[in-house]
């Protein structure tokens, strides 16, 4: 797989981790985090699907 097929990760290079262990820049779990790399690309759409429901909670 070349770096052009990979999913891209959502980083927007504000780190920080608030009292949830959530990202408050990329909505993203430590964990998640952490596991990016190894993620395969069906995980990493996972974890974007998962972003995008925590970035609707936090708009409300």
């Amino acid at each position: 797989m070349s770096v052009s097929d990979k999913v891209r990760s959502p980083c927007v290079q504000v780190c920080a981790l608030d009292e949830n262990d959530m990202c408050i820049g990329c909505q993203r779990t430590g964990d998640e985090i952490l596991r990016w790399t190894q993620m395969t690309n069906d995980e990493r759409r996972e974890v974007l699907r998962q972003v995008a429901i925590r970035e609707e909670k936090v708009a409300l």
